[in-house]
């Protein structure tokens, strides 16, 4: 199936860049779950901008409170004080960035919430249910303000926003995440090995997957992509399949956009 499908809108066969319209007074929201390296936040991004709508990074809100705790000398497993500094942060995010920046007390966080130090400290916060349901809160806040949302998580569409009108789970091979999460954060300059990556992230599933409030798991209804062997192009193209007949909205031509062009997408071997 040949689709003109690219970063900054989905392409009709007319050639023109399509975007869900939904109305000013309206609630749409895509949650798209599953473990970490899966490509969450990269689909996700991408997602929302191919659709219109704006991209919620709850891993970047949990890291940020991870952050804060570690700069204020707070154990992050100390769930009461790591939940009472999350109840008193401001948490909002600038859309109009590419991608859109995490502001903590009105200050971006930028890369410091992607370092080692924090990627370690993010798991006891994020198992905590006291830091889950004030996390929760927040999120839910950022939701009534912005009405039109693709968010990504663990628990985005089992727990957070469980009436979404689109559920997506992603997955994909340990060793597979690992090896992306390596490359990301070369790209940033921080070095790490696959072996130290794979441990963290095999520990992260297994606390993830075990904890009893908000549990990773697959979300009732929501639709399950393997992004092992798919390239991200494709991905992206399924997800978007996805939400256009779940939503059964119509389209609103933007008008040509010259840098793209169509062309067929597929899964790799």
């Amino acid at each position: 199936m040949t689709r003109g499908v690219r970063d900054g809108g989905a392409m009709s066969a007319t050639g023109f860049a399509q975007v869900l319209t939904v109305a000013a007074t309206s609630t749409f929201i895509v949650t798209i779950d599953g473990p970490a390296g899966t490509g969450k936040s990269t689909v996700a991004h991408r997602l929302a901008k191919r659709l219109g709508l704006e991209f919620l990074d709850t891993g970047a809100m949990y890291r940020a409170a991870a952050l804060a705790a570690l700069q204020r000398g707070i154990d992050p497993s100390d769930g009461p004080r790591v939940a009472e500094l999350v109840r008193g942060m401001e948490l909002h995010f600038d859309w109009s960035c590419d991608p859109p920046e995490l502001y903590a007390d009105g200050v971006a966080v930028g890369d410091r919430i992607r370092t080692p130090e924090v990627t370690r400290a993010v798991t006891p916060v994020a198992s905590n249910p006291l830091v889950r349901a004030a996390m929760v809160h927040a999120q839910r806040a950022i939701a009534h303000r912005h009405r039109r949302l693709v968010t990504e998580g663990r628990d985005q569409g089992s727990v957070v926003f469980p009436d979404a009108d689109v559920r997506i789970y992603l997955d994909a091979r340990p060793e597979v995440r690992a090896r992306r999460r390596v490359d990301q954060l070369r790209t940033k300059g921080i070095e790490t090995t696959e072996a130290e990556v794979l441990a963290q992230i095999l520990e992260r599933d297994r606390m993830d997957e075990s904890r009893k409030d908000g549990p990773l798991v697959r979300p009732a209804g929501a639709d399950i992509v393997d992004t092992s062997f798919i390239d991200i192009d494709d991905v992206i193209d399924r997800l978007e399949s996805v939400v256009r007949e779940c939503a059964g909205a119509r389209l609103d031509g933007r008008g040509p956009d010259p840098s793209r062009a169509a062309g067929s997408t597929g899964a790799q071997p």
